[in-house]
């Protein structure tokens, strides 16, 4: 069977939880981390975006076989292992760029990512505040930032916030796990 790769892009705070949850993931095969959605001129860098003046988000781009994992379980793992309903924050990251975003790549994503939404909201007792939104450029996070969590993984940040969300998709979505 030949593959059918494509692309997704969210963002769900620090791009090094995202990427971290969908290494694991069957049917991905690359997760890049990360910029999208500022209004700053120019290829921004990592300090640009922790001071929330560029407008972008920390973002995670996912390559995968449709074939294997249809972007509709994608997404539903990504509003379930983060919190998709606080505005520009999960957890201690405050801040714009950690906003709980889907940039679609075509209206065919628009549209899943809005049923997605409206399908997960009766499992969240506050209101889902993602931003669903066309994809701008995207622009690759420096070097340090990508598979951040392997290289990483006695990182306290690593343990206390990202190996959490990591046992959260494990029990949540076992069955999409490689």
């Amino acid at each position: 069977m030949s593959k059918d790769i494509r692309l997704a892009t969210v963002g769900g705070g620090c791009f090094w939880c995202t990427e971290a949850v969908f290494l694991e993931v069957k049917g991905v095969e690359k997760v890049v981390s990360g910029y999208a959605g500022g209004n700053a001129p120019g290829k921004p860098t990592y300090r640009e975006i922790c001071s929330g003046l560029t407008g972008h988000a920390e973002v995670i781009q996912i390559t995968y076989d449709a074939n294997i994992i249809s972007y509709e379980d994608i997404l539903v793992i990504f509003m379930t292992t983060h919190d998709p309903t606080t505005l520009n924050r999960q957890g201690a990251d405050r801040g714009t760029q950690y906003r709980s975003v889907i940039f679609y790549h075509d209206e065919n994503q628009q549209k899943i990512a809005d049923e997605v939404l409206k399908q997960l909201q009766v499992y969240f007792d506050d209101k889902i505040v993602t931003e669903v939104s066309a994809l701008p450029i995207f622009y690759e996070a420096e070097q340090e930032h990508q598979d951040f969590y392997k290289n990483n993984q006695g990182y306290g940040y690593c343990t206390y916030v990202i190996e959490p969300k990591l046992s959260k998709l494990r029990k949540l979505h076992a069955d999409k796990l490689a």
